[in-house]
């Protein structure tokens, strides 16, 4: 009997351990982010929990209202939103939350602000709630100047200022995949325990990767860069094999699997979008940061999307995401088109 094997899988590395050993690297910490943290974990929980029900809870279904976006409300989502913004408020961190549920940004009441703002979408993907395919939360973390006197513009600030991201995934497991600067860690909750437990330690995805995800339906709007790609992706010029393609049409699923597949996630811009779909703050930025500290990059066809400056806070941008190799071919194909056109 393997004694030593047996003694390892009793240690077990919780995100509640894992983020205080984070801490203790910085004597300076008060635990205000680690109590931040622990909230928004505990919102994953319920909703998770929340997600498992949805059937037998009569949870499913549209609750009547259309959020900021235009988009149909399902009691899901408007539940999500409820918690974590509770969970938020209540952690007596933050100081001004933004979630793509509610049109203006949320300023939490003087006598409970801490130093943080929480951008957030509660539930990604709500749209297949119903066919049971993976939904998710994904949130990003900054860091305010003065508390007291907070504005809009401290949640306006590039990516690149965020302290960490992550999100959690409801679907056959649950998971939660987070960053706070230093690499990415995932967890997955034990049912039995309550609690997460470090299964994917120091997550770095593939220099390349064989699998390209994005809504094919889109592909008559596309610009020529993005045309390009995905031709290349399926009738390989060189000799090697096509990719594949996934697309589940819920962004927290694509990107983690793209994350632990390697390979690119796209959104583009087109015709009927413009500026691209997905949201800079609360989707844009956190994948980003996550797949930049994986090893990977993100770009919006034109920049690093970590660089760009939002100007209000449910602004869009394209976005393609993925393997380090994979994104410098999109980039040389749009450094192409500008030289080119």
């Amino acid at each position: 009997m393997d004694h030593e094997a047996d003694a390892h899988r009793t240690d077990l590395m919780t995100i509640t351990r894992h983020v205080l050993n984070e801490q203790s690297r910085h004597p300076e910490s008060k635990g205000d982010f680690t109590i931040l943290l622990s909230h928004i974990v505990l919102g994953c929980k319920f909703v998770c929990s929340a997600v498992n029900k949805a059937g037998l809870a009569k949870l499913i279904g549209l609750a009547g209202e259309t959020n900021v976006q235009g988009e149909e409300q399902k009691k899901l989502d408007v539940l999500s939103n409820e918690v974590f913004v509770k969970a938020l408020v209540s952690s007596g961190r933050t100081c001004i939350l933004v979630s793509e549920e509610d049109e203006e940004a949320t300023f939490v009441d003087p006598s409970l602000r801490g130093r943080y703002c929480v951008v957030f979408d509660p539930l990604d993907g709500s749209s297949n709630i119903d066919c049971g395919v993976s939904i998710g939360t994904i949130f990003g973390i900054y860091m305010v100047k003065d508390k007291d006197n907070v504005t809009l513009d401290e949640v306006l600030q590039p990516g690149s200022n965020m302290l960490a991201a992550g999100y959690c995934m409801y679907g056959s497991s649950c998971t939660f995949v987070l960053s706070t600067g230093s690499g990415v860690n995932g967890f997955t909750l034990d049912p039995s325990l309550g609690e997460f437990i470090m299964t994917h330690p120091d997550i770095k995805i593939p220099k390349k990767g064989k699998i390209y995800s994005v809504n094919e339906g889109n592909a008559k709007n596309w610009d020529g860069p993005t045309a390009k790609y995905v031709e290349k992706c399926k009738f390989p010029k060189d000799g090697s094999s096509p990719k594949s393609l996934r697309y589940i049409g819920s962004m927290v699923a694509d990107v983690h699997r793209t994350l632990l597949y390697g390979g690119v996630f796209l959104y583009p811009a087109d015709k009927k979008s413009p500026n691209g779909k997905l949201r800079v703050l609360y989707e844009v930025f956190p994948m980003s940061f996550l797949m930049e500290q994986a090893g990977g990059q993100a770009f919006t066809g034109k920049q690093r999307a970590l660089d760009l400056v939002p100007s209000k806070i449910h602004d869009r941008s394209p976005i393609f995401l993925g393997s380090y190799d994979d994104i410098e071919e999109i980039k040389a194909l749009y450094a192409a088109a500008v030289s080119n056109p």
